[in-house]
């Protein structure tokens, strides 16, 4: 289905600024169609001939709708629309004629002309009608709380017509709450309540008014129930504000343990104050959960602190053991172990800082690629570069591929080039983007997955180029490449390095290093995904990780 602006730009000339006002009225008219128990069409016209294009339809939620099928992007014309062409033509709220029958529903029809004020404040044009149609099948003699609504509907209708309606939004609003039905009071000029329905006398009686609300002066009331002096204040002055006119914000009165939610609107039929519209909703229970959420995250970026803390401490204290073990091969592995456990501290730091369970992966992924340099045991410098975007990353994917990437930058490191002996002298890094010189051997050791040569499709995506030490020479420096992109619900990552590649009888299955089984079982275990080492088509060596982003 097309939308409001869609519908409207392809079949009239409306500017954009009349279409900009159509879309505030819609998304602000559900109040209207609830006090009106009535569906709401916006029609625009969209020929000389009398036609009309419905752009956008709302049903009540107080009363059963008058049209079964949605009414969008349907043109009508002829003695269908007539009533239309008088409030569009003439100007005025059309309220005369008899009932109209769709199929077996007999309804009421009423057309409210739409204008956008000037910008010195005068009453503009008229550029669309709304169309009020109300079912009759369950029309009955009206009670009091449906009196006031229709009045309130009524008065609010004529400020469509005047270009006064909806009021200005304030920025981070919804239209979502309060609406007609959680609790509706009316205020006169002065002030004082006309009218207060049955939920909103509910809702006064949790903040602790007992009494009817009748009669009572609404701003001051809310500055005494406000246990805090100054929310009751601000309260206060909402009232105030919507009697002179203006559309205050909403507000909040917290009393007695209960929270209630006001919006105040002025009404203003033909310009001329006459009070105002105050809507109220209990959110006491809503309020409590969202303390209960603030709560409930403060702890967990608490245990991920402290998770963080204790590897850290696990982490100094292999450290101290390390140094204190005389065999090289222990040394070497406490020192690994070390690593390990510093990587996944990583994830747990980020997430300590997070006000959500996903972490932004390409900061952590940057820093373990920066220890894996510092910390290898290679006589060689070794430059870091990552090409594309992890993204954000739940917190159970990232801490095992956390662990995988920190092992395949740690052996493509140590062992993915050959001593400095025998390594010839290395030359430049190229810098992301720029192609290397004619005759120089590529950096960029194998296309990543997704690449034309990959069998996928490209993506263009800028690098980050890692710090790197280099000498001029003839050949690249060597270089490790961790490149990402998503593709189909997927993580695809590669880490290339233009080392000397696997040897001819390496078997990636039967391999016995610990950190090649490691990867092998959190790979195919807890990230559910599957990992290929490969010699590159330009040398070197390349594992290719796919990783599913959706959990079963």
């Amino acid at each position: 289905m097309s939308t409001l602006r869609d519908l409207a730009e392809e079949h009239t000339q409306l500017r954009p600024a009349d279409i900009d006002h159509l879309h505030r009225i819609a998304g602000d008219w559900q109040l209207l169609s609830d006090l009106s128990f009535a569906d709401l069409l916006l029609w625009v016209p969209v020929d000389a001939e009398g036609s009309f294009l419905c752009v956008a339809q709302v049903r009540p939620t107080t009363a059963p709708t008058a049209y079964q099928d949605d009414q969008v992007g349907r043109i009508v014309g002829g003695p269908e629309v007539s009533h239309l062409d008088v409030a569009y033509g003439q100007g005025r709220i059309w309220r005369e004629g008899d009932p109209v029958w769709y199929g077996d529903v007999p309804a009421r029809h009423e057309a409210i002309p739409v204008r956008l004020r000037t910008a010195d404040g005068e009453a503009g044009e008229v550029i669309a009608v709304v169309g009020r149609d109300t079912n009759l099948s369950t029309a009955r003699t009206p009670s009091q709380l449906e009196l006031n609504y229709l009045t309130t509907a009524d008065d609010l209708a004529q400020m469509i017509a005047d270009g006064t309606f909806p009021p200005p939004r304030h920025p981070g609003e919804t239209t979502s709450a309060p609406r007609v039905g959680d609790g509706l009071v009316r205020l006169d000029a002065g002030g004082k309540v006309t009218y207060a329905s049955p939920n909103a006398q509910s809702a006064y009686r949790r903040l602790g008014y007992a009494s009817h609300l009748g009669g009572e002066d609404l701003a001051k009331l809310h500055r005494r129930l406000a246990g805090d002096p100054l929310e009751g204040t601000d309260a206060g002055n909402a009232i105030l504000a919507a009697l002179r006119g203006e559309a205050p914000p909403r507000r909040e009165i917290d009393a007695r343990g209960a929270t209630m939610l006001t919006r105040a609107l002025p009404l203003m039929p033909a310009g001329v104050p006459i009070g105002a519209l105050v809507l109220v909703r209990d959110i006491t229970e809503v309020r409590r959960r969202d303390r209960a959420l603030i709560t409930k995250d403060a702890t967990i970026r608490e245990i991920h602190h402290r998770v963080k803390n204790n590897l850290q401490t696990v982490a100094a204290l292999l450290r101290l053991q390390a140094r204190r073990v005389s065999m090289p091969e222990a040394r070497i592995a406490l020192e690994e172990s070390v690593r390990r456990v510093a990587s996944i501290a990583l994830v747990h730091e980020t997430l300590s800082m997070s006000s959500d369970e996903a972490v932004e992966f390409d900061g952590i992924v940057d820093r373990v690629a920066s220890a894996a340099t510092e910390v290898a045991a290679t006589e060689q410098t070794v430059g870091m570069r990552r090409r594309g975007s992890f993204g954000v990353l739940p917190a159970e994917i990232a801490t095992s591929l956390v662990m995988v990437l920190n092992e395949l930058l740690l052996n493509a490191v140590e062992h993915g080039f050959p001593p400095a002996a025998e390594a010839p002298a290395p030359g430049p890094v190229p810098l992301a983007g720029t192609p290397p010189a004619a005759g120089t051997p590529s950096t960029a050791a194998a296309p990543a997955v997704g690449s034309p040569t990959a069998g996928g499709t490209a993506r263009p995506e800028a690098d980050r180029v890692l710090p790197v030490v280099t000498e001029p020479g003839p050949v690249a420096a060597p270089l490790v490449v961790v490149s990402a992109h998503r593709f189909r619900k997927q993580l695809h990552v590669t880490v290339a390095d233009n080392g000397r590649g696997l040897p001819a009888e390496f078997d990636a299955e039967r391999g016995g290093r610990l950190g090649l089984q490691i990867v092998r079982a959190l790979v195919t275990g807890e990230l559910r995904g599957t990992i290929e080492l490969r010699n590159g088509t330009e040398g070197g060596t390349e594992a290719v990780l796919v990783v599913p982003l959706v959990r079963s």
